[in-house]
C-alpha cells in the first residue's frame, strides 16, 4: 500500500535567493501524519525543460498517494488551494535556463484544462480553522507552475487512483505577506491532515464577476 505523500517545491528564480515552497517541503521532509503517511519532498527545477522529468522520476520512485505541488506566488497574501490548471503556457518571465516560452500549450493535443482531485474546500477550512489565511484559487498562472499542475493531473487521470493538487504559498521575503515559515508549516500540517476527507460543498470564494 503506498504511504507517502508527495510534496514538491520549486528552486529559487528570477534572481531570488529563496523560494518559500522549496523551504516549506523540505522542513516537512519525514514528517509523520496522524493517517501514518510519510510527507516526502522532492525539489522541482524552475525550468521548463526539465521540471517534468524531475516529477515523473518522483512519481516513479515513491509512488505516492497523494501528491501537493507548490509554488511561490510572491503577491498572494494566503495558503491559495489552486482549483484548475490549464493546458496553456506563456510565460511573462524566462525560466532558469533562459527560455521564455509564449502561447504554447503545456500537452498538444490534450484536454483544455483538468482540475485538482483533492478536497481543497476541506483543506482551506482546516488551515483557517488553524488561525491562518487560506482560499480557493482559480488561476494558476502560466509558468512552470501550472506546467507542473497540468502535466501532473494529466499523468494521473486514467493511471493512478492517487489524488493531486497544487498550492501556491506567499513569498517569506520581498512581499507583502507577514506570513512566517513556521506559518506557512502550521498552515499546510492541517491541510494535510484533511487529505483523506471528503470534499465539502459550502458556498467558498468564488467570485461574482
Amino acid at each position: 500500500m503506498r504511504r507517502n505523500v508527495l510534496l514538491t517545491g520549486f528552486e529559487p528564480f528570477d534572481g531570488a535567493s529563496q523560494n518559500s515552497s522549496w523551504a516549506l517541503a523540505q522542513g516537512l521532509h519525514g514528517h509523520a501524519l496522524a493517517s501514518g503517511r510519510i510527507v516526502q519532498a522532492v525539489q522541482l527545477p524552475c525550468r521548463f525543460g526539465t521540471a517534468l522529468q524531475r516529477l515523473e522520476a518522483a512519481l516513479q520512485d515513491l509512488r505516492p498517494s497523494h501528491i501537493l505541488a507548490m509554488g511561490q506566488a510572491s503577491a498572494r497574501t494566503s495558503l491559495s488551494f489552486e482549483r484548475v490548471a490549464l493546458n496553456w503556457i506563456d510565460a511573462r518571465i524566462p525560466d532558469n535556463d533562459g527560455l521564455q516560452p509564449v502561447d504554447v500549450p503545456v500537452l498538444p493535443g490534450a484536454p483544455a484544462a483538468y482540475f485538482s482531485n483533492l478536497p481543497i474546500k476541506t483543506m482551506v477550512n482546516a488551515v483557517r480553522a488553524a488561525g491562518l489565511p487560506a482560499e480557493v484559487s482559480y488561476s494558476a498562472g502560466s509558468y512552470v507552475c501550472n506546467q507542473v499542475f497540468y502535466f501532473l493531473m494529466h499523468r494521473l487521470r486514467s493511471r493512478s487512483r492517487a489524488r493531486a493538487g497544487f498550492l501556491h504559498v506567499p513569498a517569506l521575503e520581498g512581499g507583502p505577506s507577514t506570513l512566517s515559515l513556521d506559518d506557512l508549516q502550521r498552515g499546510l500540517l492541517a491541510a494535510l491532515e484533511v487529505l483523506e476527507q471528503a470534499e465539502t460543498h459550502a458556498p467558498g470564494d468564488g467570485r461574482t464577476d
